[in-house]
């Protein structure tokens, strides 16, 4: 249950560092809330996975999944360019990650 919310909290992590920046300095307000709410959550679900497992692994596995989701929304919406490198080097990202859980 620990990973599964801790995917879920990575999950949440690209989504109010998405938000964020779709803010613009919290002058939205829409973005603003999505941002507060899911960073709330995504922090909860850190700290709640973090009680069973090891503190660096799910650092490791919460920023990965973060910002493997984020560069690829991304690229995904055409706010930042495609190119092989990246995906090569996001599909490594994911490679660590499940290379992280596999060893624990």
């Amino acid at each position: 249950m620990a990973w599964l919310i801790l995917v879920v909290s990575g999950v949440l992590e690209a989504v109010w560092a998405t938000a964020l920046g779709k803010s613009e300095g919290f002058s939205k307000l829409g973005p603003s809330v999505v941002f507060g709410v899911s960073l709330i959550a995504s922090m909860a679900g850190l700290a709640w996975a973090m009680r069973t497992l090891p503190i660096g692994t799910s650092y490791a596995v919460w920023v990965g999944i973060g910002a493997t989701l984020t560069v690829a929304y991304a690229m995904a919406t055409g706010a930042e360019t495609v190119s092989v490198i990246k995906v090569l080097l996001l599909l490594g990202l994911i490679g660590c990650i499940v290379g992280l859980k596999l060893a624990h």
